[in-house]
């Protein structure tokens, strides 16, 4: 008897070894992936400052550089071109560094950027630190669906919505406090565009560790299945790109010209601004909200209809009583630019692999901020030609309507892979 019971507890013993050494490990799991998900909702949150904080100091900037009216042109359109031009080559970067190296190193180039570009003795030099900044957002932009996909894949709602939250806090919260800020702190535009670079460093800091932990860790892993994938003949791949690029051009519109817009209808300057910040605001909750309920369901469309019908009767609103409910319009206009937080979700789940989804990421960006860089500039020639608003929001409502009828098809459960 001593014997037979010795001989049972061995394994007892044993198995409690085992539960005990497996609980840290698992512990040790979940706070990685929270730490990971931290790391990417501080990255998404600098993604727009660069853009957002020069803005509202653009007319400081040029007359303290010089600046003439070409290089302010150029320096408005940068964004979308570097986004489109060097968001293709984040995947290739990503297979021979690892996704979370190559986010670090966009990190680095964010935080250089915009801290140099506050130094900047001329025109030319801040152009070229500014691309440098947007070349690093450019790559984050891409590989932040890829991120979700490989270390995600249960959760790419949710995920997808906290970092398209903290984005769109960075895009409203840089562009409320960008002359306030710049006032508080006396040093002038270089002071109050150079203060972003410290957000930048956080989140450089975060991933330095994130690429101690992860490493390589999906270097050089390209699946048989991604290699022989060819985006351009994915029919899924083109609505996305389109309907990404349809809904940046209305985005980038609202950004550009909703003030204006308020007043030439008689609002003050003062509460145009603020009309603008709440359109911009809206957007943080509700990118929280609708990639998790959009994961959830098998079709998507009829979400990109509902916020592309929100468009539209902003749109409208604004054509035929801009005066009579502003606050209204602008809330539409904030519900509808949430079809952005949209796309990146089904950008996620159109590919069965992290290296699809790369592959695809890139595509639909690129083609996208491809598409809408002539948009906010088409929408200031013909309101200068017509002296009003009725022709570029005509042009607005019908470019919504076709985004609407590509989100319906878009939005259908389709993978990449099963199509080309």
């Amino acid at each position: 008897m001593p014997a037979e019971s010795s001989t049972t507890a061995v394994p007892s013993t044993a198995a409690e070894k085992s539960r005990t050494s497996t609980a840290p490990t698992r512990a040790a799991k979940v706070r990685a992936r929270w730490l990971l998900a931290l790391a990417l909702a501080v990255a998404a949150f600098n993604l727009r400052p660069a853009v957002a904080a020069l803005g509202p100091q653009l007319d400081h900037v040029r007359s303290t550089l010089h600046m003439n009216a070409g290089v302010a042109g150029l320096l408005t359109a940068l964004p979308s071109l570097c986004f489109a031009l060097v968001g293709f080559a984040a995947p290739r970067l990503a297979r021979r560094l690892g996704p979370a190296i190559t986010v670090c190193l966009g990190m680095g180039a964010i935080t250089l950027g915009i801290a140099a570009r506050s130094f900047a003795p001329g025109s030319a030099v801040f152009l070229l630190l500014s691309a440098l900044a947007l070349a690093g957002i450019a790559v984050s932009n891409v590989l932040m669906p890829v991120l979700v996909k490989r270390y995600f894949p249960d959760k790419i709602g949710p995920i997808t919505g906290l970092y398209s939250m903290s984005l769109a806090l960075g895009t409203s919260v840089a562009a409320a406090v960008a002359v306030p800020l710049t006032t508080a702190l006396g040093g002038g535009w270089r002071v109050g565009l150079g203060v972003w670079a410290l957000a930048g460093a956080l989140a450089l800091v975060l991933w330095l560790v994130q690429a101690a932990v992860l490493g390589r860790d999906g270097a050089g892993s390209t699946s048989s299945a991604a290699t022989r994938i060819r985006i351009s003949r994915s029919p899924t791949a083109w609505l996305l790109g389109v309907f990404f690029g349809l809904q940046a051009t209305a985005a980038y519109a609202t950004m550009g010209w909703l003030p204006q817009i308020f007043k030439d209808a008689g609002i003050s300057a003062t509460e145009s601004g603020v009309l603008l910040a709440v359109t911009m605001a809206v957007g943080a909750p509700l990118a929280f909200v609708i990639p998790p309920l959009a994961a959830r369901l098998p079709h998507q469309g009829p979400v990109a209809a509902a916020l592309a019908a929100c468009g539209l009767g902003a749109y409208a609103g604004l054509a035929f009583a801009p005066a009579a409910a502003p606050y209204a319009w602008a809330l539409l206009l904030g519900v509808a630019n949430c079809a952005f937080p949209l796309v990146l979700t089904m950008i996620g789940l159109r590919s069965r692999t992290s290296e699809g989804v790369a592959a695809l990421s890139a595509f639909v960006q690129g083609v996208g901020y491809l598409i809408s860089v002539p948009g906010p500039v088409l929408i200031g020639v013909l309101y200068q030609r017509e002296h009003g608003w009725a022709g570029p929001l005509a042009l607005l409502a019908g470019l919504m309507t076709v985004q609407l009828v590509l989100g319906l098809r878009a939005g259908r459960p389709r993978q990449i892979e099963d199509e080309v």
